[in-house]
């Protein structure tokens, strides 16, 4: 493989004078090390940082001007973040907008606001760039890597790797099998279209259908634990999770936070949530995953990738996790935060298409290869509602499949309206899907109107599916108190006819997040009775830590 390209300086300003002074200013200082890009508007912007996406290279820096005219410095920094999460940020403006601050603080995560005109550049402009590349040279995500993999457009196992890079937040660069690029690496692995997918990395490491824990490593995420025993396991890594894994760090308690998947849960896969506090215009799932991730890690936590957990028992005083490989760590406390599965849509057909065309959840790489087709999603709560408006950005039509007579039982109101305001986007109230068929993938759907069962036959190769939650809890049969359909019982609802759980061996009640085992605790989603809602796992998140302290205080 060839030298790596230097990493990427990208300015962006509407006014051709003031975009070369940019340029030049930047270009004379930083030329030699970084390359020096420049753009007239956010459009032509994205444009050029898709392109170096696709070359596998790194974008250290953007500086936009704020006042554009076809998008401004905020709504473009906003779309740059889903390209290049970890490029620093710089807002460019002529005059002191606060207002323009203010919102940029919220929506990008911004990391300097800088006020034009900013001569001389050696006291005004340098060493505020001086300190972000140095920033960003020292993060880990900045470390110029490409990971390639190639595969069938249509086979689950090339999906399954396309899925997990990308809810990891890892850059990888896709190739199809029959393409000459994608060729040409098969031959060099020695291996053929029949062993795919293939995943190799920058330093010309080749493996064929690794699984996630392989994928994790080449990654560099970390599966193997620093130590083998913490003060606060935490098992799962969705909102609640990570909201544990920040507090109990920043409080000084020795925290790793194991994932089965990817950081993040349903919300992370989300491609926008609106409602969530302090952030009036929205944040993607993987944004406000990929901020919540790098300030556990910042406070010292530890994030375990790929790693299983599959029992739980008490061995005296601590708490011994067990993994899927027969390894083991143990802990003071333990917070479970594995929220939610959807549920499996039983239908004649759709398992033989899982990943061929039938997918669970909202998965951010098809959603481009779905331009100019018909997508059809299942699901009436806010998770179906979200997707819905992100492929209505590349579909044709967006056909969303209800059961009831209309969304109000289930989806939260603002979301409704946005949904009628989207002409690509067409509800359909009383609608089941109940088979699919096709070849290689998925091809067409029958539906069937739930009141007549009258059904017909659509086209589409696209069926995305958001139905039920089924709680990930049966590895802890027999170990906790769950309620009939899995979730873990936690607090007074233990508390039975003035009787404390089986088995519990202290003389107080459960705290209020405890579960039937003292010293675990239950946050979120997997929670009997919780909210389902980011915020309050969140909330559940840190108010579990706080009951960690007292749980220690106590012993």
């Amino acid at each position: 493989m060839g030298a790596m390209a230097n990493p990427v300086i990208l300015t962006v300003d509407d006014d051709p004078v003031v975009s070369r002074a940019v340029a030049r200013d930047i270009r004379r200082r930083y030329g030699d090390r970084y390359r020096v890009l420049r753009a007239a508007s956010g459009p032509e912007a994205l444009d050029a940082l898709r392109e170096v996406k696709l070359r596998g290279e790194q974008v250290a820096l953007l500086l936009a001007d704020h006042r554009m005219p076809e998008m401004t410095g905020v709504e473009f920094l906003e779309a740059a973040m889903d390209i290049f999460p970890a490029a620093r940020r710089v807002l460019l403006t002529a005059y002191a907008d606060t207002d323009a601050a203010i919102e940029a603080i919220n929506v990008v995560d911004l990391d300097h606001y800088l006020l034009k005109p900013w001569h001389p550049p050696e006291e005004k402009l340098y060493p505020v760039v001086d300190g972000l590349l140095e920033a960003w040279a020292a993060t880990p995500d900045a470390a110029t890597s490409e990971i390639r993999v190639v595969g069938h457009r249509w086979s689950a196992p090339s999906f399954k790797v396309r899925d997990f890079l990308a809810r990891n937040l890892v850059p990888y660069r896709w190739l199809l099998a029959d393409d000459p690029e994608g060729a040409r690496l098969l031959d060099a692995a020695g291996a053929t279209e029949a062993d795919v997918p293939l995943v190799v990395t920058a330093e010309g490491k080749a493996l064929i259908a690794p699984s996630e824990a392989e994928l994790a490593g080449l990654a560099g995420l970390t599966v193997v634990p620093a130590s083998d025993f913490y003060d606060l396991v935490v098992i799962g890594g969705g909102p609640a999770g990570l909201g544990s894994a920040v507090y109990g760090a920043s409080e000084g308690l020795r925290t790793v936070l194991v994932e089965r998947r990817a950081t993040g849960g349903q919300a992370g896969q989300s491609s926008r949530i609106e409602n969530y506090l302090g952030f009036p215009d929205g944040v993607s799932g993987a944004q406000l995953t990929d901020r919540a991730r790098r300030q556990a890690v910042k406070f010292g936590a530890e994030l375990l990738s790929a790693r299983e957990v599959v029992g739980l028992s008490e061995a005296g005083g601590a708490r011994l996790l067990r993994f899927g490989d027969g390894s083991e760590i143990a802990a003071h406390t333990v917070v479970l935060a594995t929220g939610v599965s959807y549920r499996v849509l039983d239908a004649p057909g759709l398992a033989d298409f899982t990943g061929r065309g039938v997918f669970y959840g909202s998965t951010a790489t098809e959603a481009p290869s779905c331009v100019d087709q018909d997508v059809y999603i299942v699901g009436g709560a806010n998770s179906a509602g979200q997707a819905a408006v992100h492929f209505s950005r590349y579909a044709a039509r967006v056909h969303l499949l209800i059961r009831g007579a209309d969304l109000t039982a289930s989806m939260s109101r603002y979301l409704i309206d946005q949904l009628e305001r989207i002409d690509r986007i067409t509800v359909h109230p009383h609608t089941a899907v109940v088979g699919g068929t096709g070849q290689d993938h998925l091809q067409r759907l029958t539906l069937c109107d739930t009141r007549t069962g009258e059904a017909r036959s659509v086209d589409t190769s696209w069926l995305f599916i958001f139905i039920g939650a089924e709680p990930r809890t049966d590895w802890l049969d027999g170990v906790l108190v769950r309620d009939r359909r899995g979730f873990i019982v936690t607090g007074p609802d233990l508390i039975t006819g003035g009787r404390r759980p089986a088995g519990w061996s202290l003389s107080r009640d459960p705290y209020h997040l405890e579960t039937s085992l003292p010293g675990v605790f239950a946050a979120g989603d997997v929670r009997a009775e919780s909210v389902k809602r980011v915020a309050s796992a969140v909330g559940e998140g840190a108010m579990a830590v706080s009951l960690v302290h007292r749980y220690l205080e106590a012993q």
